[in-house]
């Protein structure tokens, strides 16, 4: 299914008319509202995100991503006393961007999230994204999602991201 999903992604935003992007190496800070299971056990994250990404079309960039996402734990009562749990993930993942216009972009990010702090294990990575470039900055939402199913339990940690990337 995952073979599929990347096969998929790199057809859809295969197809281009400009390339506004440069390629090269980007680096960026975004903001989190976590969501669902993760919004239960934390209120708000933060990552940094880095990507180097080559030309290969006309509107294509592909390449690889990769950061470090941390989302504050907040006091959940389980009845035995209130406990706080630290959620982080370190994704490695392909990447994907597709200009659709000088300025407007749209992309994805796929691939393994490695689970850090109180969590252990990792889970398929997935990151819708679009963005409004301003010549070397760039504004960014996303939507980030990791599956995970270890054997004891599967679960879903997704949040929603508005964040700034820096082109060098």
């Amino acid at each position: 299914m995952k073979k599929v999903l990347l096969i998929a992604a790199l057809a859809v935003f295969g197809f281009g008319i400009s390339n506004a992007q440069e390629a090269g190496f980007k680096a960026g800070i975004v903001g989190a509202l976590p969501m669902g299971d993760l919004g239960d056990i934390s209120s708000f994250g933060i990552g940094l995100d880095a990507a180097y990404l080559w030309e290969v079309g006309d509107g294509f960039l592909a390449g690889a991503a990769t950061g470090y996402h941390h989302f504050m734990g907040k006091d959940v009562d389980y009845g035995f006393g209130s406990v706080k749990l630290n959620f982080a993930y370190i994704p490695v993942a392909g990447a994907a961007r597709y200009s659709v216009s000088d300025e407007f972009f749209v992309g994805a990010d796929l691939g393994l999230a490695l689970a850090q702090g109180d969590f252990d294990g990792s889970g398929f990575y997935y990151r819708p994204k679009v963005g409004y470039n301003l010549d070397a900055i760039a504004i960014t939402a996303s939507y980030a999602g990791v599956s995970v199913d270890n054997g004891g339990g599967s679960g879903s940690f997704a949040s929603i991201l508005v964040g700034v990337e820096y082109a060098f």
